[in-house]
């Protein structure tokens, strides 16, 4: 086989695995928005039935950094190939698993208590995969178009989005008592499928030269010399990590319960989440694109700017409950400015950091950083309109003091494009 023809496959291992394990986070997110609450939670009033809702959704993120430090170290002693094949194991059965779980009518408490078990696995084993695929990627890139190929695994995201969010909208069509009663299975069983061509897809692909290269210098603790050596880009890798997933999570996770909460139809809200995700696919690699051309540092600060200008319109346009309005919020937010971010990240922070220690160190970073925007954004954004009495300049004031903290943080990053890995 043809070095190209490698490096195809690679890319292809590596999209259609990412799809796969963000498929199966993201099924939960968005029906556990619109129907956990009632199947699991329903001993408790509506307002705290999403407040636990969004509780056990941030029980993922609480998992992803110990998941990306376990997976990181294997990953950066053993090899990336291996270890994403593991992860995308696990992941799978912890879908299926919530897929088969009674709800509360029929156990009882041991319904929502093995809901956040297995989402404790859903997120331990996304720890390793979010990071180990791009590397796998962006490693065996050209360093001309680094950003380019990332953006590309990036794309598998939204991608994985647009799958979720279709299984949502076809089976929130269905009536409700069939919906409450195994409806909402579906998506989640239907990821058994989806991993069986992962693993054939992932079997099949070799280890990338970086890694290879640098298999006799390896860490035999790779997060103590992370922790060392390496502690301001891990730093500067969580500041970003945190504003970007908060404005994805609060534009498309929040909004479904607070559209809901506002009488927005269920339907409009999962349709406008796909239609954005569906300009998303698109818009991440070009962004990536475009960061191999001008630098990663810009094209990410500029998203950050952006998503801060807009987080207070974009509620505005959500509360006027026209329907144009509220798909066009949602658009802007999850097709055009996240992938700004999204688009330059993968070779942003690969490129902060040597061979040796890469999985480990943007583990820690991002994963450490998705707990505190992606993972508790929606509850801590639910927490703040319950307190407030539904004034939404709370959380517009919670998101802006994370996106200037990352502004900052994208202030003292070097610029890293071309950089050598």
């Amino acid at each position: 086989m043809s070095e190209h023809s490698a490096f195809r496959r690679v890319v292809l291992a590596s999209s259609i695995g990412t799809a796969i394990e963000w498929y199966d986070f993201f099924i939960y997110a968005f029906l556990g928005s619109l129907v956990f609450d009632r199947v699991f939670f329903p001993q408790v009033s509506s307002a705290a039935g999403t407040m636990a809702v969004f509780a056990t959704f941030t029980v993922g993120f609480l998992a992803r950094p110990l998941g990306g430090v376990v997976f990181g170290h294997f990953g950066d002693r053993l090899g990336r190939k291996s270890t994403l094949i593991a992860s995308m194991l696990l992941m799978g059965f912890a879908t299926a698993a919530i897929g088969c779980l009674p709800g509360f009518d029929a156990i009882g408490l041991w319904a929502p208590a093995l809901l956040v078990v297995l989402r404790f696995l859903q997120g331990f084993a996304l720890g390793g995969e979010s990071v180990g695929a791009v590397l796998l990627t962006v490693e065996g890139s050209p360093a001309a178009k680094r950003g380019l190929f990332g953006g590309l695994i990036q794309a598998a995201g939204p991608a994985s989005v647009v799958l979720a969010s279709l299984a949502t909208a076809l089976v929130m069509r269905l009536p409700e008592d069939q919906l409450l009663s195994w409806g909402w299975r579906i998506p989640f069983l239907a990821s058994l499928a989806l991993v069986l061509v992962g693993l054939y897809v992932r079997a099949r692909v070799f280890e990338t030269q970086a890694f290879v290269a640098a298999r006799r210098d390896v860490s035999k603790v790779p997060l103590f010399e992370v922790l060392k050596h390496h502690r301001r880009p891990v730093i500067i890798v969580l500041a970003l990590s945190v504003a970007e997933t908060a404005f994805f999570y609060l534009t498309v996770t929040f909004s479904l319960a607070y559209g809901a909460q506002l009488g927005i139809e269920k339907r409009l809200l999962s349709d406008a989440v796909l239609f954005g995700n569906l300009l998303s696919m698109c818009a991440v690699p070009v962004f990536g694109a475009l960061s191999d051309r001008v630098g990663r540092r810009p094209v990410f600060a500029g998203g950050l700017a952006t998503a801060l200008l807009f987080i207070y319109p974009f509620f505005l346009l959500v509360q006027s409950l026209d329907g144009w309005a509220v798909v066009t919020a949602v658009v802007i937010a999850a097709g055009v400015i996240h992938p700004l971010m999204f688009g330059s990240e993968s070779s942003f922070f690969a490129e902060l950091f040597p061979t040796r220690v890469r999985f480990t160190a943007i583990s820690v970073g991002k994963q450490l950083g998705t707990i505190l925007g992606g993972g508790l954004a929606p509850l801590v954004a639910t927490a703040l309109m319950a307190s407030s009495g539904g004034n939404i300049l709370t959380v517009v004031a919670y998101f802006a003091v994370l996106s200037v903290l990352a502004l900052l943080a994208a202030a003292v990053a070097q610029e890293t494009r071309g950089r050598e890995l």
